[in-house]
């Protein structure tokens, strides 16, 4: 009877309190300034903002953890808490006609979710750093893997180069020696089954000393030897400590290898200078050698030279000496010399007129005796018979 007696009772309060307020609210915006408005709805929307974020935990919370698990935490709370949780559900059967309201969470319970969260999401970020960590070591150690690869092959490459594409050519043909390319390349297998046999002796070793580890472990635990917190604070210690000594020996090795990046960029100037200088150098020694064989041409050309200028000179010093033993004749002599030249030609002259003249007889008893010639064989034929065969 009580309880059905507070019903109507309670509603009736209810409702008459949500009137008054907002009566209450209205006269109070209406007596308020734009500025108090203002910073009103701020507050508002500062609440409304920790009301979603608190929504968005507890949705969180409630998706996590089992339905019967929040049963088990309404019993086990404090009696007040649960009458309050009572009177929550008596108004709520009560208020069909009105707006439900909400049950809200005490202080401690708030308290206990964010904790509970809190510590989820601890869970989660350590687990996403380990995972993070072991990706981040498998690609640092990939990545240390690739670089001494990388090391090996430029190594391999410059030793072929050296061995093989430079070393091993035939000076006479130029072709590269094909023995030599076998040998270089079973030295090669050698090395690496060499290396394969000894990574396998120390896989073998490594493995024996991991059994010997776990069966001491197993030893220990049998015996009772269980390593306590002050030991393991050591070890942490130690851990640190060691850690430490690993940082610095990586960041020495950072230095270093920033120092052998900026080597091998120095040592690749000085290969592409070497390589041009070679180029010059060979440029230079071949026209060193076409300047020689000119050279040799032009020694040989100036022996030639010199043997025609001595022959030269004799030949100067003879005209000279007979220069200077020739006695310049008289005037008269040298008139008579030319006048007798001149006769002498003048006679020369009439002697060739009367050779042409005799020619020019000879062609014509020439002709006269070969046509007498003919006119004789014509009239007798055996007669020249006889006289071929007597010749």
């Amino acid at each position: 009877m009580t309880s059905t007696g507070e019903g109507p009772s309670a509603t009736g309060s209810s409702s008459i309190s949500a009137n008054t307020s907002q009566i209450s609210l209205a006269d109070q915006f209406a007596r308020s300034t734009e500025e108090e408005i203002l910073i009103a709805l701020d507050e508002i929307r500062h609440e409304n903002d920790k009301l979603e974020k608190e929504t968005i935990i507890l949705t969180k919370y409630l998706k996590r953890v089992d339905p019967k698990d929040i049963q088990t935490q309404i019993k086990e709370a404090s009696p007040v808490q649960q009458d309050v949780v009572r009177v929550h559900k008596r108004r709520s059967r009560s208020r069909t006609g009105s707006t439900e309201r909400l049950l809200k969470l005490t202080t401690e319970q708030k308290c206990d979710i964010a904790q509970r969260e809190h510590d989820e999401l601890r869970e989660e970020i350590n687990k996403f750093k380990h995972e993070t960590e072991k990706i981040l070591d498998t690609h640092k150690a990939t990545r240390e893997e690739a670089e001494i690869r990388l090391a090996e092959m430029k190594k391999s490459s410059y030793e072929f180069n050296r061995d093989i594409v430079l070393g091993a050519k035939n000076p006479r043909t130029g072709k590269v020696i094909a023995e030599r390319v076998t040998r270089y390349f079973e030295d090669k297998m050698r090395t690496r089954k060499a290396l394969i046999e000894k990574l396998r002796l120390k896989n073998s070793t490594l493995k024996v000393q991991k059994k010997k580890l776990q069966l001491q472990l197993k030893q220990k635990e049998e015996m009772g030897e269980v390593l306590h917190e002050v030991d393991f604070k050591q070890l942490r210690i130690e851990n640190n400590q060691y850690l430490e000594k690993i940082d610095e020996r990586n960041q020495e090795l950072l230095k270093l290898k920033h120092s052998s990046g900026n080597t091998l960029q120095v040592l690749n100037t000085y290969k592409k200078k070497l390589n041009h200088l070679t180029m010059e150098s060979n440029r230079l020694q071949l026209e060193i050698s076409q300047r020689n064989e000119l050279l040799s041409k032009i020694d040989n050309e100036t022996d030639l030279v010199e043997k025609e200028r001595q022959k030269a000179e004799k030949i100067n010093a003879n005209l000279r000496r007979q220069l200077q033993d020739y006695i310049v004749p008289e005037v008269i002599d040298y008139v008579q010399v030319r006048a007798d030249l001149y006769e002498l030609t003048k006679t020369m002259k009439t002697w060739e007129r009367k050779v042409d003249i005799a020619q020019m007889e000879l062609q014509k008893y020439q002709k006269q005796w070969m046509v007498m010639r003919e006119h004789s064989r014509s009239v007798n034929p055996w007669a020249t018979m006889e006289q071929h065969a007597a010749l």
